[in-house]
């Protein structure tokens, strides 16, 4: 276990400064410089995605939504999976394993020329990540105690999303060009972009893999040591599931900003569609920003269920908001969405500080890949559901944005909950 409890100094820093700062860890500045080369990559393939898939591979917007789909399905038992493993074998060898199958995966959509073999790819693609997620994880909570295991995912999230919208910008290239050729290039590129972020983990420290399997002990010592992993699995925690469950409901604010956010704009308000790009931008901005410094202090169990209260609140204010649009001016509609949009990202950044901080915290140290596993797969299951949820609740206008803020609220007070009970035991 590398000690680092103490994080960074909460002296003003800039995201910048702030990301430096933490590459004076030899494990969290692997992590940091392997997701900031690999993320462009994936920010490159994001924004071409499903262009790719309807001009070029001419798959229809139902077979389109359906591989995006069965990408989500598949990473939910692969979360689970790859968790479990990291208890098991070497973590730094898995999460290079699995990064680069990623990657590899990324290459292979230019060799797609059906429904059938996007399916596949977007399956083999979705598992690797979803397992690559979990292992990472894992790997974080071994690695850190306290306030840093949390400074250290909110360090990662900031630069994911500079990493992002650096390899957005680059994937516009081949939008602007529309070829055929210019789409598999520039996926060829991002895939190969992707592999170099993974070769960075080589560099990972024997440390952050889980303890030597058991060697020459006999069978009732080996059995021993089976049932007491069984009786740590967090299927056995329902306090941990409950807190999964719940941090997955609350994950449903993605879909909405990805999905339910842009067909709002486009559909039920008199705010230009530009816009949507707008709200992109303003979330990255806050994220980058502020992702860390409000992240300081969710290792303690009562403040994070704090944190995740305050930011049900916000985010029920953000549903109220976004409706509010509707029926509008364009000046009184885009006013109205800015502000929405700004609540919903700080919404976003204090739920997923005080998840992190409860997902670690309540987690058995001595298994925190299957902990993590959960967890991950959790989030999977909400990030799957999210567009059904989303677009039958905007079906339904005023009660459907109505029953997103109760849904956000109860989300967020049964954690808040949680972690006061969870708190009060520990006294």
């Amino acid at each position: 276990m590398i000690e680092t409890d103490a994080a960074p100094s909460p002296t003003r820093l800039s995201p910048a400064q702030r990301i430096a700062a933490s590459i004076s860890d030899p494990v969290l500045r692997v992590l940091v410089l392997s997701t900031l080369i690999g993320r462009v990559g994936r920010g490159i393939f994001l924004t071409v995605t499903v262009l790719y898939f309807t001009l070029i591979v001419g798959l229809s917007a139902t077979e389109v939504a359906l591989v995006l789909a069965a990408s989500s399905a598949v990473g939910v038992g692969a979360s689970l999976l790859g968790g479990q493993l990291a208890d098991r074998f070497s973590a730094r060898r898995l999460l290079l394993g699995f990064s680069a199958l990623s990657g590899l995966g990324l290459i292979g959509y230019v060799f797609a020329t059906s429904f059938a073999s996007a399916l596949l790819i977007a399956c083999v693609v979705g598992a690797a990540d979803s397992a690559a997620n979990a292992t990472r994880m894992a790997i974080i909570a071994r690695a850190f105690t306290g306030a840093a295991r949390v400074n250290a995912r909110a360090v990662l999230r900031t630069v994911t999303n500079i990493a992002i919208a650096v390899g957005s910008a680059l994937g516009g290239l081949a939008l602007l060009v529309g070829t055929g050729d210019a789409y598999r290039g520039i996926i060829i590129g991002a895939g190969v972009v992707y592999l170099l972020g993974c070769t960075l983990l080589l560099r990972l420290p024997a440390s952050v893999d889980a303890p030597p399997r058991e060697i020459g002990v006999d069978t009732s010592a080996r059995a021993a040591i089976t049932a007491d992993r069984r009786m740590r699995s967090p299927w056995r925690n329902p306090r941990y599931l409950a807190l999964s469950a719940l941090s997955a409901v609350f994950g449903i604010q993605f879909g909405l900003a990805e999905v339910g956010v842009p067909l709002w704009i486009a559909h039920d308000t008199s705010a230009p569609t530009a816009l949507v790009a707008a709200v992109l931008i303003l979330n990255t901005i806050v994220v980058i920003i502020f992702q860390v410094p409000l992240s300081r202090g969710t290792h303690d169990i009562r403040r994070a269920g704090a944190v995740t209260a305050w930011a049900g609140v916000i985010m029920a204010a953000a549903c109220l908001l976004y409706f509010a649009a509707s029926g509008t001016g364009v000046v009184a509609a885009v006013l109205l969405l800015l502000v929405a949009a700004l609540a919903h990202a700080f919404a976003e950044v204090l739920s997923q500080a005080g998840g992190w901080g409860l997902s670690f915290e309540l987690a058995d140290p001595a298994v925190p890949g299957a902990y993590q596993g959960v967890f991950s797969m959790a989030f999977s299951v909400g990030s799957m559901l999210a567009p059904l949820v989303v677009t039958a609740a905007l079906a339904l206008g005023f009660a459907g944005w109505a029953g997103l803020a109760v849904m956000f609220l109860l989300a967020a007070f049964g954690t808040d909950a949680i972690a006061r009970r969870a708190a009060r035991r520990l006294l």
